[in-house]
């Protein structure tokens, strides 16, 4: 019993009973201008029905209506906070964009004319059964039987007053079914066209993005920087010499100034900050890269070759990010042992190779989740390019073709 009277004691009954009432007020209005509500016939109460159905096809026609009808669907029809979710949590899946097409604009006609039809039914039968309440009270209470209702009564006496709670849950579980039927009408005549699915996909495939590059240059920044204050400090430790610690602490604080840099720069981005967002490092500020895997220990060759100044910025930004991951993990794997960079660019590409020997005893690849050089590939992948990252021979090598064009 308590699960058969669940959806009467839900609000979301009573708004969509507001609902299909409302949709009602037209067709009133229509009536009272022809043919008349002065004792209606069943004719007149068919052309009542009729009349009404062209103006909503035509207000159909307006962009405007599909937004002004799902704003109401969504705030009658379906629970949630500020009416914008379903029940559970899941989206209402009702559009509130205007119509972008012929087909929007005849799928909201048929809504109309849909809660128009339902509408008018829920409010005549709302107002015969109530009035059905009203006698079978007044004849409880021996009063003779009226004739506001159509609607036969069962006859006189006390026991009537028994029939009144029959007939108000009667009326209440029509309009629980009409309000769930308007709420599934809803769905699939209010909701998303496929242009606007795909509009959605494509947002939130950009959000996934957007979410992946920043866990990337988090990554990189964060993990680059406790990396080499790991590295430091320990080589610190060990090594007992205050001019050494000196440049170590020295290095600790550069790395780390630089990691605030990057992330303050993404929770800018983050919180959508009106102030401007710094700069992002590039190729050009690679000599802090080199300056502190140096610090650490590690002996750094660079070669470049080319004008680093005519890579484009994008290219230049995800090629700093790549080498600085790469640096990381040669400390992080290999520990201070001698690394080659060269630096290319020739025929519109740029290339980096990044190579450093491994030593017998070193963990190559393992120790980390690999999302370092998952994320060196994505890099790469995003602006046409390719990555090769891998032993070769005694030495580890990353290899990255960036295209400049």
């Amino acid at each position: 019993m308590p699960r058969l009277l669940r959806p009467l004691t839900r609000t979301v009954t009573y708004t969509r009973w507001l609902h299909l009432l409302c949709a009602a007020v037209l067709a009133f209005v229509c009536g009272a201008i022809y043919p008349g509500l002065s004792s209606p016939s069943l004719q007149d109460w068919a052309l009542i029905y009729v009349v009404p159905l062209p103006l909503l096809v035509l207000a159909g026609m307006l962009p405007g209506a599909r937004r002004a009808e799902g704003l109401q669907a969504r705030l009658m029809l379906f629970s949630g906070g500020h009416a914008r979710v379903a029940s559970g949590g899941a989206e209402s899946g009702v559009s509130v964009a205007p119509s972008a097409s012929w087909q929007d604009r005849g799928r909201t006609a048929v809504w109309l004319v849909l809660r128009l039809l339902l509408g008018l039914s829920v409010a005549l039968l709302t107002g015969q059964l109530m009035a059905v309440v009203l006698e079978l009270v007044g004849v409880a209470a021996g009063q003779p039987v009226g004739t506001v209702s159509p609607l036969p009564l069962p006859g006189q006496g006390w026991w009537c007053a028994l029939l009144i709670p029959v007939v108000l849950l009667t009326l209440l579980y029509v309009v629980e079914g009409s309000g769930r039927l308007m709420a599934r009408a809803a769905l699939l005549l209010l909701g998303p066209s496929a242009a606007e699915r795909l509009a959605a996909l494509e947002e939130r495939t950009e959000q996934l993005l957007e979410r992946n590059r920043i866990a990337r240059e988090l990554h990189d920044s964060i993990g680059h920087a406790l990396t080499v204050a790991v590295v430091q400090a320990g080589a610190a430790r060990a090594a007992g010499d205050p001019a050494f610690t000196d440049r170590a602490l020295g290095a600790i604080e550069e790395t780390g100034r630089a990691a605030l840099e990057d992330l303050e720069r993404v929770l800018v981005v983050l919180r959508e900050a009106e102030q401007p967002v710094s700069a992002r490092p590039t190729l050009r500020d690679a000599d802090r890269l080199l300056d502190s895997a140096r610090a650490s220990g590690t002996k750094v060759d660079v070669a470049v070759s080319g004008p680093l100044e005519t890579v484009p910025g994008p290219v230049s930004r995800e090629g700093y990010r790549i080498l600085q991951e790469a640096l990381t993990n040669v400390l992080r794997h290999c520990g201070t042992v001698p690394v080659r960079v060269a630096l290319t660019v020739t025929d519109g590409q740029l290339s980096l190779d990044v190579r450093n020997d491994l030593p017998t005893k070193a963990a190559t690849g393992t120790g980390g989740t690999g999302s370092g050089l998952r994320g060196m590939r994505e890099r790469a992948a995003l602006l046409g390019g390719r990555a090769r990252t891998g032993p070769v021979a005694d030495e580890w090598q990353v290899h990255v073709d960036l295209p400049m064009a």
